[in-house]
């Protein structure tokens, strides 16, 4: 199709006329990092779809009654019963068209104390069907596979095309593809050949036009946050035209490039390439996240590494990036009335005084506060140098106790959360695993 490349990107805003397509988006991960119920009545249920030994399907709804029924279990021994009861009863009920929908997981986060319920198809890459019942929704298994799973562009373009794709939550969709013809050349050159100068010239105009349209329309997407990364697929003659005119910050977003004919290449060939690119893109990240990191730290600079730190940087407001191991697990405890949370198991806040709550996951309970700061978050998998250094790191955006502006969370007025209080929102951040 010819036409405005920037004006065909507004599509990428929405879903496919007549298709399903998984979405999530960051408002909605900020809603449910917010959300609290004091009565520990919010409930998560993720769904993982399995291969089923027999035709009649039954072990994924046995398993489903069997997490209910440990719910509720723990929920009479708090004396409270009744409080989830429904939105474990209305989720049993969907576990049958759960096992019906093709090869996509589930996500179901309730509160019918609050009326709240929201339902999520994902990519079938959960790990396993888990159930909670607690104070805040456990985002821990959505946030591990968005990170898993950003939202990335591919690019792919030729001299007088253009076409892009939107590669989300593990769907290629193809969003936009721009024709645009190159002025023909007539049947003959002219005298002395002047006709064939200036056509070419045209020409040449005309590309070199087509190269700044496509870079313009890329900056106003990653203006407006339409992407996290994107990926090029090109001739290398053709990036050599298209690098010159990219802004910068549409240049840091570029996460690789592969060669592609625009005109021949299939929708495999595409996603193949860009998990390719992209798990390498990962695998150097983690890498150097960790040993840029540790280096800080040692040096005192922007970084600290161990759970007591780390809490403490992310109160404050430090936290750039957050660093941990994929299977990090430590206790803590929250403050329950200012939501403080500290790595010493004391049984009064140090910075209110009141009472104090046992966190058993203490990587579950940073996120709300990881999310609403808006902080990068990376998972690491089998770093036995990272281990030695506590498996939990982050670097900073600055250090307060070498700033006399900021003051340490002793002195948070009581009854403000650290957790829940307002921030401004800056510019979006992806999670990456």
């Amino acid at each position: 199709m010819a036409g405005s490349f920037r004006k065909a990107l507004p599509e990428f805003q929405f879903r496919t006329p007549g298709s399903k397509t998984m979405s999530i988006t960051r408002e909605e991960i900020r809603e449910l990092a917010e959300f609290q119920d004091q009565g520990g009545c919010a409930l998560s249920f993720y769904f993982q779809p399995s291969i089923p030994r027999n035709k009649a399907h039954k072990e994924e709804t046995i398993l489903a009654k069997d997490l209910a029924r440990e719910a509720l279990c723990q929920l009479e021994s708090k004396g409270k019963p009744d409080c989830a009861r429904g939105d474990l009863d209305r989720i049993l009920r969907l576990t049958g068209d759960f096992r019906s929908n093709g090869v996509h997981a589930k996500a179901i986060f309730a509160c019918a104390a609050k009326g709240f319920w929201r339902e999520y198809d994902l990519p079938a890459q959960l790990g396993s069907t888990q159930l909670f019942v607690d104070r805040n929704f456990h985002l821990k298994p959505l946030v591990h596979l968005l990170g898993a799973l950003p939202n990335l562009w591919v690019v792919l373009l030729d001299r007088h095309r253009a076409r892009l794709f939107d590669l989300r939550l593990g769907e290629l969709n193809e969003r936009v593809d721009l024709f645009h013809p190159l002025s023909r050349r007539g049947r003959s050159d002219g005298f002395a050949g002047y006709d064939a100068g200036h056509a070419q010239r045209r020409v040449d105009e005309e590309v070199r036009q087509h190269f700044k349209n496509v870079a313009e329309s890329l900056k106003h997407a990653q203006e407006k946050n339409l992407f996290e990364k994107w990926i090029l697929g090109c001739s290398e003659i053709h990036w050599s035209h298209l690098e010159p005119q990219l802004h910068p910050y549409v240049v840091e977003r570029l996460l690789g490039r592969f060669s592609a004919d625009v005109g021949h290449v299939t929708a495999d060939e595409v996603r193949t390439n860009a998990e390719r690119i992209f798990t390498e893109w990962q695998r150097r990240r983690r890498h150097q996240l960790v040993q840029e990191a540790m280096n800080q730290a040692r040096g005192n600079a922007r970084g600290v590494t161990g759970l007591r730190r780390v809490l403490r940087s992310l109160e404050l407001g430090e936290v750039q990036t957050l660093v941990i191991a994929e299977n990090y697990s430590a206790e803590a405890v929250e403050c329950a009335a200012c939501g403080h949370l500290d790595a010493h198991l004391v049984s009064f806040c140090p910075a209110c005084g009141r009472a104090t709550r046992n966190v058993v996951d203490v990587a579950e309970a940073i996120l709300p506060l990881a999310i609403h700061r808006d902080v990068e978050l990376f998972y690491v998998k089998d770093d036995p140098e990272f281990d030695r250094v506590g498996n939990i790191a982050a670097l900073l955006r600055y250090r307060s106790d070498q700033s006399a502006n900021v003051r340490p969370i002793s002195v948070l007025p009581v009854g403000r959360s650290p957790r829940v209080r307002s921030v401004a929102v800056g510019r979006s951040r992806g999670f990456a695993s």
